[in-house]
């Protein structure tokens, strides 16, 4: 009789374990699909912090790009003068010193202000790059069934 009841005893127990881990592939799929839209919606903040700040690089860069592509206009016209007043007396050092020094502000100002140009263009690639992302990214979320999830 003791070993009836320690058999039953140890059946009841080996199936209330059996029941409790047993968790529908439904359930394991939804939560999966959770997981992977969540992946997705962080990975989507990220990026938009991240077009928040190239954005606001943009004013920045672009002032750069207008302060320089000045400075090397007035560093060319400077040299031009230079060279004219050098071509009124070609012999004279002091003239040709000051020709050439402005010759390489000139040169200087003129690398100066199409590196800036090209960092605004990178810039602007970065941003529509990223832009593009987002929207891939919102399109996938939208994609994923029962998004967004109530609890």
């Amino acid at each position: 009789m003791k070993n009836k009841w320690m058999i039953v005893a140890l059946g009841l127990l080996l199936s209330v374990q059996l029941s409790a881990q047993v968790v529908s592939k439904d359930s394991i799929s939804t939560l999966n699909e959770q997981k992977h839209a969540l992946k997705i919606g962080k990975d989507l903040n990220e990026q938009k912090i991240k077009l928040t700040k190239l954005e606001n690089q943009l004013a920045v860069k672009t002032r750069l790009v207008d302060k320089t592509a000045e400075q090397a206009q007035i560093s060319a016209d400077k040299n031009g003068t230079a060279a004219d007043r050098l071509t009124e007396d070609a012999q004279d050092k002091k003239k040709a010193s000051r020709a050439n020094n402005s010759a390489r502000h000139a040169q200087h100002d003129a690398k100066k202000a199409r590196k800036a140009y090209d960092d605004l263009e990178n810039l602007n690639k970065d941003i529509e790059s990223l832009k593009s992302k987002i929207a891939d990214d919102e399109i996938k979320l939208a994609a994923i069934p029962g998004y967004p999830f109530s609890n």
